[in-house]
């Protein structure tokens, strides 16, 4: 498709497939939806995981074939940034962002819902984000590689018309299952690697343009470094990790190494989500300090994880459309968490603290620079201080932790 630009931003859409590794024949289908400014000098890339459904619905093969002869594809129906449209947050520092939908078999009975728990859905973020970063938004991809200079296609000026970044930093940010997807991709190219190993999951893709007869690039180890995504930040909104033998193995050793990484890292939570505090595997957190946790496995004396907990804040509350897909998770029949009164619904006050939220966190890196500090610079930053009390921003208030401060920390 052509960009769509209004405001001196443009919105795109990439279609791609990768191999996760050239040695495995397993492929993916990647849609790439992407906001980025419109004189391509984005100061860094916020790739966004979404929750609830991600790939196919029950009838994605018919509607794939239908789709080859109009142009079209499922994967455009599934839309998350009409679900996750922080694009607000961007504009002040010049930033890009980005949301990848994956086209992922994980339950045979139930081919189009990710359950989460499965590592590869962050290694297509990971790889959705360095595809933007070296190639841009475009589809031409093979036209750029210097594999191909040889090839009478070959046109390396197409960069000149499609790169739309001035570094490689990337926040990596997700929600629900998205949310600990993103826990993967941002633990960077070389722990992917080492973690894909151990793991049964080898990472170093190959992009392929189209299913028949495709053009491919150079694996991705082979890449420059600079042309390879740079985690500086994460944000994770209510995640939901699963373990399922073979299926789902999870991601805490992922968040292991996360435990380390001296970045910002932030989770938030509501005080009436089920789906990340009761049905998540193991929950994102609790007040028991005996329960095994996500934020616990971020825990060590070097992590720089943090999290808030919004009051009411439900599973749904940060969508900025409805899903009725999502809003199963936030069926007062299914859940009573919340002490009294309604949860938050999608396009609500918690929405628009996400958005805030957004755009404060960006604040932290100035132009195309990581995060310029230590842990303690962390904790005493700006974006700290105002998520630190009762109600920043005052759309919503936060449920103060044991010590009584609203920002708790993994840190000893």
């Amino acid at each position: 498709m052509k960009p769509i630009c209004i405001n001196n931003y443009c919105f795109d859409r990439v279609h791609i497939w990768i191999q996760y590794d050239w040695r495995v024949p397993q492929f993916v289908e990647l849609v790439i939806e992407v906001f980025y400014p419109l004189d391509r000098d984005a100061n860094g890339l916020v790739m966004f995981n979404h929750g609830f459904l991600i790939g196919n619905d029950m009838l994605f093969y018919p509607k794939k074939i239908i789709g080859s002869f109009i142009n079209d594809n499922p994967l455009f129906g599934i839309n998350p940034s009409a679900y996750y449209n922080y694009t607000s947050a961007i504009v002040e520092k010049n930033w890009a962002m980005a949301f990848v939908t994956a086209s992922h078999m994980q339950s045979a009975a139930m081919p189009w819902v990710d359950f989460g728990g499965n590592p590869r859905v962050g290694q297509d973020a990971y790889a959705a984000a360095s595809y933007l970063v070296k190639y841009g938004a475009t589809d031409d991809f093979y036209r750029i590689d210097e594999h191909n200079r040889s090839r009478s296609f070959y046109d390396r000026e197409i960069l000149d018309k499609t790169r739309f970044m001035k570094g490689n930093n990337v926040i990596f940010a997700g929600h629900s299952v998205g949310g600990a997807h993103a826990q993967v991709a941002a633990v960077g190219f070389e722990k992917l690697q080492e973690l894909g190993r151990k793991n049964f999951r080898p990472f170093n893709p190959v992009i392929f343009d189209r299913e028949f007869l495709p053009a491919y690039s150079d694996r991705m180890a082979e890449w420059d470094p600079e042309d390879r995504a740079n985690p500086v930040g994460l944000i994770q909104l209510s995640p939901v990790d699963m373990k399922l033998p073979v299926l789902a193995p999870g991601m805490q050793p992922y968040r292991e190494i996360l435990a380390e990484r001296e970045m910002p890292l932030l989770m938030v939570i509501g005080q009436c989500d089920c789906a990340t505090l009761k049905s998540s595997n193991p929950p994102a957190w609790s007040s028991d300090t005996g329960t095994r946790t996500q934020f616990g496995q971020l825990a060590s004396a070097k992590s720089w994880s943090a999290i808030a907990c919004v009051e009411k804040g439900s599973h749904c509350g940060y969508l900025t459309e409805e899903s009725f897909f999502c809003d199963q998770a936030d069926k007062p029949s299914e859940c009573n968490l919340c002490p009294e009164g309604e949860s938050y619904a999608s396009k609500s006050a918690e929405t628009a603290f996400t958005a805030e939220l957004f755009k404060r966190f960006i604040r932290l890196y100035p132009g195309e620079k990581g995060f310029q500090g230590d842990f303690n610079d962390w904790k005493g930053s700006d974006f700290m201080q105002w998520l630190n009390r009762p109600s920043p921003g005052g759309r919503v208030s936060l449920v103060p932790f044991a010590d009584g401060q609203y920002v708790d920390y993994a840190r000893p």
